[in-house]
């Protein structure tokens, strides 16, 4: 007789709601950051928002619930209105992957918190299992984005050193380069490098925050 597995799918249901609030927190800290700087696309566009509608992209979100990187819909941003445009890009786009790591340090916050001073029980240990898999994923969102590869954020942080001519030049083709990142992603060579940095960055976190690193390695494998 078939069984469902309730345990596999609130797991299942757990990773899915932290993959949204890490893709909504980054893509609004994008938007805000561009609104901050003087750009008011993104709120006119309504992606100032914490509805993770309005910035999921479905295999995005496939991608890190499966390998835990992934990318959400672009915030639309118009350096035009930046005073220097170079600069207010690099800083619109670090403010992603910050927002992520910073949920993360929340998160094992809590976590440490909820470990060490929290009852006992099932509820408890669920919590603690959404709460890893929160820090997991920003942390992994945010190394993705930090790759120098456009359209990643890490590219237009780059793109800030560059010389105005070869900024323009990068900025045409980003679109055509996104494909093989796409290409790339999806067969896997970013997993194992990305899963080693994260375990470090985990591993680093879980000792500023004192949370349990073995649960870490229990639960993912680090």
């Amino acid at each position: 007789m078939f069984e469902f597995d309730w345990q596999g799918f609130l797991t299942l249901l757990l990773s899915a709601v932290a993959s949204l609030f890490c893709i909504t927190f980054h893509e609004l800290s994008h938007g805000y950051a561009a609104y901050r700087l003087g750009d008011p696309t993104a709120k006119r566009a309504g992606r100032l928002s914490l509805n993770p509608i309005r910035h999921v992209d479905i295999f995005g979100f496939l991608m890190m619930m499966v390998a835990h990187v992934g990318w959400a819909k672009p915030v639309p941003v118009n350096p035009g209105y930046f005073k220097d445009p170079k600069r207010g890009m690099a800083l619109t786009a670090l403010a992603g992957p910050a927002s992520n790591f910073l949920m993360a340090g929340l998160a094992l916050i809590l976590g440490s918190l909820l470990f060490w001073f929290g009852p006992d029980g099932q509820w408890v240990a669920y919590m603690l299992l959404f709460l890893c898999y929160t820090a997991v994923l920003s942390v992994g969102l945010g190394l993705f984005n930090l790759i120098p590869i456009p359209p990643l954020d890490g590219a237009k942080i780059f793109y800030a050193v560059l010389p105005d001519r070869l900024y323009r030049t990068m900025l045409r083709y980003e679109r055509y380069v996104w494909f093989v990142v796409l290409i790339l992603a999806w067969r896997g060579v970013f997993s194992g490098p990305l899963d080693f940095c994260i375990g470090k960055v985990v591993r680093g976190l879980c000792g500023l925050t004192r949370f349990p690193f073995p649960l870490m390695q229990y639960y993912f494998g680090f």
